[in-house]
């Protein structure tokens, strides 16, 4: 070995140094990024998964055979539901989807007619009832008659978010720090928001209702006269199951 070479290698261990000081740097730098990333997501799972309040889909499927014109008494209750369900929460019109050229088309279109007029009986306005024709592209599935209209509802997800990993590791700070995981409580946010039947409680209680008037003329009345006012309900004895308090 020459004596060149030797120098020529004594020269490259500095270089070498270097290269390994600034690999381990930007490691640094990389886990130090990742830790201010994850020091963005809320700690209040109500703040990672909030409930908002979007406008979805209310709808009915109308099962039609191609030998029966009218609709059974089950279905009439289901049309006679959702127009009282429309009055009360409904922010468009009831769209009617009728199959066309199918073998239950002719049986369908005398459906739809009963529908529109038991809609129309229920308080709906004839320009909120709208027909939307379709093709059944499926031959082995039974077309159907479909009411739908849009409401105000409430949502929050998706769930199953997973980011980090549960247990330790170099990139899941949250384990040493005792904070929840990111999927914590979505599932809970999802399920209230599904049970909410009025998404604006959300947002401000709803307006007192009217008293009832009667009962609360008795109560006054006792009261003038100062008597108790308190409510005696004869059969209150009769439902006990003992007499030891006696």
């Amino acid at each position: 070995m020459t004596r060149n070479t030797q120098a020529g290698r004594i020269a490259t261990l500095p270089l070498f140094g270097a290269l390994f000081v600034a690999t381990i740097t930007l490691g640094g730098c990389n886990l130090q990024t990742t830790d201010v990333v994850t020091g963005t997501v809320p700690d209040d799972y109500r703040q990672r998964h909030p409930i908002a309040v979007t406008e979805g889909e209310q709808s009915i499927v109308v099962f039609v055979g191609k030998s029966r014109g009218n609709l059974t008494a089950t279905q009439r209750d289901d049309v006679m539901g959702l127009a009282r369900s429309w009055r009360r929460e409904g922010t468009g019109a009831i769209v009617a989807d009728v199959p066309e050229d199918t073998p239950n088309s002719r049986a369908a279109q005398a459906v739809y007619s009963e529908i529109h007029g038991i809609l129309s009986s229920m308080g709906v306005p004839a320009h909120a009832i709208t027909r939307r024709p379709y093709r059944n592209d499926d031959p082995r599935a039974l077309a159907t008659i479909r009411l739908s209209y849009p409401k105000m509802t409430a949502v929050a997800g998706p769930c199953g978010t997973w980011p980090n990993d549960l247990g330790p590791s170099l990139y899941n700070p949250n384990y040493s720090e005792n904070k929840s995981y990111y999927n914590f409580g979505c599932a809970t946010q999802r399920n209230l928001a599904a049970m909410i039947d009025n998404p604006s409680d959300l947002e401000q209680p709803r307006s007192e209702t009217a008293p009832y008037a009667p009962r609360r003329g008795i109560e006054f009345d006792k009261y003038r006269k100062g008597t108790p006012t308190a409510t005696n309900y004869p059969e209150a004895e009769k439902a006990k199951l003992s007499d030891a308090g006696k």
